[in-house]
């Protein structure tokens, strides 16, 4: 379980440092702030729009792998090498177009990485514990997200190794997980069937078979996309609503993630193991995000940097009890045990799906608001609130 959580909080690393810090200032300092969210609405959106299909599709892929090393272990290396060298291609990209493409490489590898590390809790973790890991995997990402800003922040103005050392670092925990991972090995004669329609279905579940599946989907959505607004525009909000400069952006970035994880923390480990003790689930997800809501609604009102760090810290709260809950709710209401790997991809479509629509949509709310990051934060506020209420019909957990 400690190299499962190291392993997990690495592959978060991989995707934060980028998406809440270097991405970017990298394309502001490319073409300047005025053009920089729509030009990061495309990088990140056609990356989050990859990802959407990339995660069910190497889920798929890891649940059918015959190799000799397991299922999910070659998957795990191979997102790993590859998505560190679209990393590097961001890191050197002259322009926007090249940042895209280096982007797009991250995005795929990663993803491939995320479906197979996902996929170890219904291989590995028993219905009993899933609470349990659910909550120590909800840390991960503030322990992550942490390590991640501070990384950038310590080498802050070095742009190469701003991009490349959450790589090294995180590399170095997955591929310790990879090498001790005690894998399953799948049986060519046991290899799930392959056709035009059962490629199809990667992509979708039906949710009229599969009910408490499809509203945990929607709460799922509807969360991410209120966290995608906020993490894909905070440099931006900093810059434009709190007067930061750029220089100081990567170290109030640190601090805001600091403060948002001294209450994830204990909230993730509290919230996970609460869950597994009173057998309820829904409750916790359903209060988690109208605290997160609560925080948007702090970071949309307020004009100074203490504000910031006040609805940072709130955010911590709701975002660790979600996710700490939320992971275990959905392992215990799959489709099917057997393409376990592909449906959380399926799931995941969900979180990439929320990225992929919150930087398109971002220009236009800024727009419609006449540029106020702080009624794009309302916005982000009413979507937590609508994925509190998307949770309330699931039948199978309490």
């Amino acid at each position: 379980m400690l190299l499962y959580a190291l392993a997990f909080a690495s592959t978060s690393l991989l995707f934060v440092a980028p998406l809440l810090v270097t991405l970017a200032l990298k394309v502001s300092a490319l073409v300047g702030i005025k053009q920089a969210p729509s030009s990061l609405a495309l990088v990140a959106g056609t990356g989050a729009l990859l990802a959407i299909f990339a995660n069910p599709f190497f889920g798929r892929m890891s649940d059918r792998t015959t190799s000799r090393f397991g299922k999910r272990r070659p998957w795990m290396v191979i997102g790993l090498t590859a998505g560190s060298i679209g990393i590097l291609i961001v890191a050197l990209a002259p322009s926007v177009a090249v940042v895209l493409v280096g982007w797009c490489v991250a995005q795929l590898s990663f993803n491939a990485l995320l479906a197979a590390m996902a996929a170890v809790i219904p291989d590995q973790i028993p219905t009993a514990q899933r609470g349990l890991i659910s909550g120590v995997l909800g840390v991960c990402m503030p322990i992550a997200t942490v390590c991640g800003t501070f990384l950038v922040n310590l080498f802050n103005g070095h742009q190469l190794a701003m991009f490349l050392l959450p790589c090294v670092v995180g590399g170095f925990f997955i591929l310790v997980f990879v090498v001790n991972l005690n894998d399953h090995r799948l049986a060519r004669a046991n290899r799930p069937a392959w056709s035009l329609r059962e490629f199809a279905s990667t992509f979708y579940f039906n949710p009229r078979k599969s009910p408490d599946f499809g509203w945990a989907f929607a709460s799922r959505f509807l969360f991410t996309l209120a966290y995608a607004f906020l993490a894909t525009y905070l440099a931006y909000y900093l810059l434009e609503k709190i007067g930061s400069t750029t220089a100081e952006v990567p170290h109030q970035i640190f601090l805001g993630t600091f403060a948002q994880s001294a209450l994830l923390i204990p909230a993730s480990l509290i919230g996970g193991r609460l869950s597994d003790w009173s057998g309820r689930r829904k409750v916790f997800v359903f209060g988690a995000s109208l605290v997160y809501a609560l925080a948007l609604i702090v970071l949309a009102i307020s004009s100074h940097f203490n504000g910031f760090l006040v609805g940072m810290a709130i955010s911590g709260l709701g975002f660790g009890a979600y996710y700490a809950v939320d992971l275990a709710l959905v392992v215990d209401v799959l489709p099917a045990k057997a393409t376990a790997a592909k449906d959380l991809g399926v799931f995941n479509i969900a979180s990439a799906g929320a990225f992929s629509v919150a930087p398109a949509l971002g220009p236009v709310i800024l727009a419609i608001g006449s540029g106020s990051y702080a009624f794009l934060y309302a916005v982000a506020g009413a979507s937590a609130v609508l994925g509190a209420v998307a949770i309330l019909p699931v039948r199978r957990v309490r």
